[in-house]
């Protein structure tokens, strides 16, 4: 195959407006591995041609994924580029490999303004070079204040970003990760690369002149793989689902949004876990249905996904909560809500018996200078057990009537039963009473 495919054979709508393959220096300005000096400024990496208007140089390739990883609200834009006469190793499932030299560039950027989506400051740009031993290395550059360039970072790096807000302002956290940081997710097990493989790029596009294409044929028409795709061929191969797509089935949704942010690690061989999240693998055969957890976080009958019960789906638990016990562990400091919709969605749509919430406390615990009255209360029908001693209620235990007096510190645990419903899980509140 030709290292650019001639014009006649783009039309001048294909590949982002790009009529033939870009010319592309391997490594960039990059060094081959990490033993070499690496850049200090972004503006020195060859990525971008002029780092004020963010303008990427012209061996970058612009592309985007079905499902992408969530990242705190950020809005990502990616390109990549590929060295001359060099082809990235297709395959229809799984991951693909790229030549060393290849180099992925990643810009995050987050709107500061509810109230104005044109208000967005630039964070950072990740680099992910695929260097000369087949294996990858990551580096982050944080953009300055006035965008004029972006400074390497020799570590990891947390700051708090202000936004403002209808009713005025509030503050994320932003973590710019290390090196280490990097190869943490991009392993050899997931293939180094995350996110650029058949089923996340196998998706429509379409042209300021209405002309459509595919994401995989125009890669393919630029000569970018090592084979050349038809159309016909790209319509059987696996695609995900947008988290929205009403076309899609929900468990496709669901399992596409899993595969996007839990399949780099939850595969076999990969974290200690029993489930593989990969889309590529069927349903039945993923054990996220039933699947047995090690790590049931005190849940009595916890699994990975229970039918019809979010609460005893560990899953969704650890993915809908910013503590310690967060999954993923790296890369985000908010809940993305749409997701947890989607998964909540999904969960109560597998069959199963009606489920119980636990009950809500209130107040919520704390330290209290005086005697404190608590309040649980739960759906009409059901009746509330509990306990103050740290144990787990049963149909033997206090029985909730009335709002509950606290005189000095107690364990406060209580569940719900109802004839004919799962009971719930159990809900604590610690409450430090007097001195």
């Amino acid at each position: 195959m030709p290292g650019n495919l001639p014009a006649t054979d783009l039309n001048s709508e294909s590949a982002y407006g790009i009529t033939s393959r870009p010319k592309s220096k391997a490594y960039l300005s990059m060094p081959p591995n990490t033993d070499g000096k690496l850049p200090g400024l972004l503006s020195q990496t060859g990525a971008y041609q002029e780092t004020t208007t963010a303008a990427p140089a012209p061996a970058l390739i612009p592309y985007d994924l079905i499902a992408p990883f969530w990242s705190d609200h950020a809005i990502k834009s990616r390109w990549v580029s590929v060295p001359d006469n060099q082809r990235i190793k297709f395959a229809p499932t799984g991951e693909w490999n790229f030549p060393p030299g290849t180099v992925f560039v990643k810009t995050f950027t987050l709107a500061t303004n509810e109230l104005n989506p044109t208000a967005l400051r630039r964070l950072e740009t990740r680099l992910l070079v695929c260097d000369d031993s087949g294996s990858v290395y990551g580096v982050t550059y944080k953009w300055r204040a006035d965008n004029r360039d972006a400074d390497l970072l020799a570590s990891n790096l947390t700051e708090t970003i202000l936004i403002q807000t209808a009713t005025g302002m509030r503050t994320q956290l932003w973590y710019y990760p290390s090196r280490e940081d990097c190869i943490t997710c991009h392993t050899p097990l997931a293939g180094y690369v995350l996110g650029v493989r058949t089923r996340q790029l196998n998706r429509e596009l379409t042209y300021p002149s209405g002309v459509t294409d595919n994401e995989l044929h125009t890669w393919s028409r630029l000569g970018l793989f090592d084979t050349n795709l038809t159309r016909a061929e790209i319509k059987n191969l696996p695609r995900l689902a947008r988290l929205d797509d009403p076309a899609r089935s929900l468990p496709d949704r669901a399992r596409s949004y899993l595969d996007a942010n839990c399949a780099n690690c939850h595969r076999p061989g990969g974290t200690v876990a029993n489930f593989d999240a990969r889309f590529d693998t069927p349903l039945a055969q993923q054990n996220l249905v039933g699947g047995r957890v090690l790590i049931d976080q005190r849940i009595d009958g916890a699994r990975v996904i229970a039918p019809n019960d979010r609460w005893r789906s560990i899953l969704y638990l650890r993915a809908s909560t910013t503590e310690a016990f967060k999954m993923p562990p790296l890369g985000r400091n908010t809940v993305d809500e749409p997701g947890m919709a989607l998964l909540r969605q999904w969960i109560a749509s597998l069959p199963g018996p009606p489920v119980l919430p636990p009950p809500e406390i209130s107040p919520p615990g704390g330290k209290f200078d005086k005697p404190v009255t608590v309040i649980l209360k739960n759906e009409p029908g059901s009746t509330i057990r509990y306990t103050l001693d740290g144990t787990v209620p049963t149909t033997s235990d206090f029985l909730y009537a009335k709002p509950i007096q606290l005189m000095g510190p107690a364990i406060l645990r209580a569940k719900a039963f109802k004839p004919g419903c799962t009971k719930s899980i159990t809900t604590q509140e610690i409450y430090l009473v007097g001195g």
